[in-house]
């Protein structure tokens, strides 16, 4: 663990002091720039009950899913893509399926974060970070409208809660390897930081995460030296932060905490961070003003 200065930690496991190094830096969709990254949110598929952020899983830790995401099947499903290729420089759509022990394929989600599914792309050199949630067809197929990449290899995840045949609630991340053919322009992680500029907005990180034990990060936004207070909900929190292992690709949701009240959110958010391993993570920090979802990056040590 690398130390940042004037970092403040809070741990919920031990007073022990430690701190987090944390480099943000603003990304776009499918590129390293954040200015075609405003207002990403393609998916529309309406979930079949709302869910509030109190009632939100894994708020109490007990429908988070466990492990790095890494596995295509845990817990007798598995994620199948339709293909592990896609073309390069152009948009194109991942269909998969969500399959059962069986083959058949599942049809039946619950709402997480309002949305019946979320799929996240991200590149070896954790750039080309994309977010969507894509609509199912009767028959169990998903489609995840993708913007263009790059050529490279890509991890792709289907992160959902289904029911297994007990009828117990089982949230799940699975992932697999997918390949844009070209030759790939491999781009560096930038710098370590505790602030970053996105949009003109200013944000800056404190905290702490220790991997494999539950921790606290706060994100403080403001514009023009003034703390912002008008965040809007995006996915029933006021922001949205997903995290990616460097090197292996491990995945780690950051559940936000505390509740949504009108259009109304920050200056500061927290967040209950625990990563399963130690290293650098490159997390994406998603938040909406004025009807615009903006999109930063930071790379944090733990």
């Amino acid at each position: 663990m690398v130390t940042s200065s004037r970092l403040r930690v809070r741990r919920a496991v031990t007073t022990t002091a430690a701190a987090a190094v944390v480099s943000l830096a603003a990304v776009a969709c499918g590129s390293d720039s954040t200015s075609g990254m405003s207002g990403m949110d393609h998916g529309s598929t309406p979930p079949s009950a709302s869910t509030s952020q109190h009632d939100m899983p894994g708020m109490d830790g007990s429908a988070m899913p466990s492990g790095d995401g890494l596995a295509p099947s845990a817990s007798g499903f598995r994620f199948a893509p339709t293909t592990t290729s896609l073309p390069a420089g152009q948009a194109a759509p991942v269909r998969f399926q969500i399959q059962g022990a069986d083959g058949k394929p599942v049809t039946a989600f619950e709402p997480d974060q309002t949305k019946l599914m979320h799929f996240y792309l991200i590149r070896s050199d954790l750039t080309g970070f994309q977010h969507v949630h894509p609509e199912m067809a009767a028959d169990g197929t998903w489609t995840a409208p993708v913007a263009a990449l790059q050529a490279g290899t890509y991890r792709a995840y289907a992160s959902f809660i289904t029911k297994d045949g007990t009828g117990k609630a089982v949230p799940l991340v699975l992932s697999e390897q997918l390949t844009v053919p070209g030759t790939p322009t491999v781009q560096p992680v930038p710098p370590a930081s505790t602030t970053t500029q996105v949009d003109g907005y200013t944000l800056t990180l404190s905290g702490n995460v220790h991997s494999g034990m539950p921790g606290t990060l706060t994100v403080a936004v403001s514009k023009d030296g003034q703390p912002i207070t008008d965040l809007q909900p995006y996915l029933d929190t006021y922001a949205h932060l997903t995290a990616f292992h460097e090197g292996d690709l491990a995945f780690a949701h950051l559940h936000p905490e505390g509740a949504v009240s009108g259009d109304h959110g920050g200056p500061t958010l927290s967040f209950h961070a625990e990563l399963p391993k130690a290293g650098n993570w490159r997390l994406f920090l998603q938040f909406q003003t004025a009807g615009v979802l903006h999109t930063a990056a930071i790379t944090l040590t733990a």
